[in-house]
């Protein structure tokens, strides 16, 4: 990958946006790291588009994009969840990625080269029981890939999706223990993943090796995926 490349990392402060961050690195990739926790390079919400206006214009020209903030949201049946969590989920989940594509799109056209790897997972495809507004959230950002895909498919930009299964993440080590219990044991391996396993998936999307995939959703769950 040529070093002069910039990434952006939504989420880059823990779980997989920090380990994307560090194997992009290692690939010598200037990469900059947008999260509210301390330590992040610019603190911005995603869910709120003039933040992310602000810290796109505080940036500059990107090439990379991987948006990997994301909240799982409450764990409970539907009919318990709070119309506000819903929309918090969906706020951070799907407006949070609409956001930062909106933001950077333009600036990837114009130089005809970029890579967009939006963080999804396998709760999108097969729905996890009591996470509800986590499993539509990564439904929608699977269908936003798609779309997107689509419409910069002649562009040189690049867009697309993974969905994790359980990945050893502190985003999963707040979720209920019995529902984390029920999807890792749907997991064929009969392990969680571990973040740098799916950074080296990001590695290469977000590489000059990938030339003819875009829209596409890449499984990475120990063969949970059953479509």
């Amino acid at each position: 990958m040529t070093s002069s490349r910039t990434a952006l990392i939504t989420g880059g402060r823990s779980g997989l946006g920090a380990a994307a961050a560090a194997r992009l690195r290692a690939d010598g990739v200037t990469v900059l790291t947008l999260d509210l926790a301390d330590g992040a390079d610019l603190r911005a919400d995603v869910s709120d588009p003039a933040a992310v206006r602000e810290a796109a214009a505080q940036i500059g020209p990107i090439d990379i994009l991987v948006n990997s903030a994301g909240v799982v949201g409450p764990n409970a049946p539907l009919w318990e969840i709070e119309p506000d969590a819903w929309d918090r989920v969906f706020a951070v989940n799907v407006r949070g990625t609409f956001n930062t594509c909106q933001a950077f799109v333009p600036g990837m056209r114009s130089r005809g080269w970029g890579r967009i790897v939006n963080l999804a997972s396998i709760a999108g495809k097969d729905g996890n029981p009591g996470m509800s507004p986590y499993s539509a959230s990564k439904a929608a950002v699977i269908a936003l890939t798609k779309s997107l895909g689509k419409e910069l498919a002649t562009s040189g930009v690049l867009v697309n999706a993974i969905a994790p299964a359980v990945i050893e993440t502190p985003m999963n080590a707040a979720t209920d223990p019995a529902t984390l219990s029920h999807i890792t044991g749907l997991i064929p391996m009969k392990r969680a993943g571990r973040p740098e396993e799916v950074a080296e998936l990001i590695a290469w999307l977000t590489s000059d090796k990938v030339t003819f995939s875009t829209g596409a959703v890449y499984d990475i769950s120990g063969g949970r995926a059953t479509y």
